[in-house]
């Protein structure tokens, strides 16, 4: 059975039971899962990789939704956003079922965020790959209106000081996630229009830039190549999906790491390009 079909069988809701990941689960299945879990034989250390699945998947959507509700309101843009998440997941009638409703109890009025983002840093055991790739898929919701707000960013930085990220890093993060999103849509065009990603980004209007490329590495212009390359090894490697699966990343999410590496790959072909490497 599937980490997904032991949630909702009640198996790791029991596990997670102790902590607000467990009474939103609960909440959601409609079970007193904090009340049963003392019973139940059948246990999930934190850490086990199904355990930390379902800690990943139930923060993810549930914090989603506290964003998208961040500014009192809660946009078609945003809506349509966490829709497409779901859809690049490939969730099923049930899997996407139980989303929505996380996303909905993320919304509500009395969500812990803090709370919620302890018990994830705790169920993963501060694997920092895995929390910052939680972090890249919150800071697309809150962009999702096309704009990042300040009380947005504030509530990013919240999230990001819980799991241990300084401030400048979240800063950080935010302009490489803006920038590899205009890398992604930009290949996805090339894509449709035959070119794959061996694009020449230059010659399109609305390409991206060799700026933004450094953006997407988290570098300057006045880097060296060693440093350079350095950079991208570390990205390709913090988003490798087998890597960030083996460590709890939901297998749903694969291909939203593999497009990250795409994004990534894609900025160092063009500054390889733009110094003639």
């Amino acid at each position: 059975m599937s980490w997904f079909g032991k949630v909702i069988g009640g198996v790791l809701g029991f596990s997670l039971g102790g902590g607000p990941l467990g009474a939103i689960i609960g909440a959601v299945l409609g079970h007193q899962l904090d009340k049963k879990s003392d019973d139940y034989q059948e246990r999930y250390a934190p850490g086990d990789q199904e355990r930390v699945q379902a800690a990943f998947f139930t923060a993810t959507f549930s914090v989603m939704g506290h964003i998208a509700k961040a500014d009192g309101r809660v946009t078609q843009n945003e809506i349509r956003h966490a829709e497409n998440v779901m859809s690049r997941m490939g969730l099923d009638s049930d899997a996407r079922k139980f989303a929505i409703d996380l996303f909905q109890q993320g919304k509500s009025s009395d969500f812990d965020l803090e709370a919620v983002v302890d018990q994830f840093k705790q169920e993963c055991h501060r694997r920092r790959n895995l929390m910052q790739m939680f972090l890249e898929v919150q800071i697309t919701m809150a962009l999702a209106d096309g704009t990042m707000h300040e009380y947005e960013r504030a509530v990013l930085h919240r999230v990001g000081k819980h799991l241990g990220f300084a401030n400048f890093m979240i800063d950080q993060l935010i302009k490489m996630v803006q920038a590899q999103q205009r890398f992604y849509g930009y290949s996805e065009q090339q894509g449709q229009a035959g070119g794959g990603h061996g694009g020449t980004y230059q010659q399109a209007p609305d390409a991206p830039s060799v700026d933004q490329a450094y953006q997407v590495l988290g570098v300057k212009s006045s880097d060296d190549q060693k440093t350079i390359k350095r950079a991208y090894r570390r990205l390709m490697s913090q988003h490798h999906p087998d890597k960030l699966v083996a460590k709890g990343l939901p297998e749903e999410m694969i291909k939203m790491a593999n497009e990250k590496t795409q994004e990534i790959k894609a900025a160092y072909e063009l500054i390889k390009r733009s110094r003639g490497w």
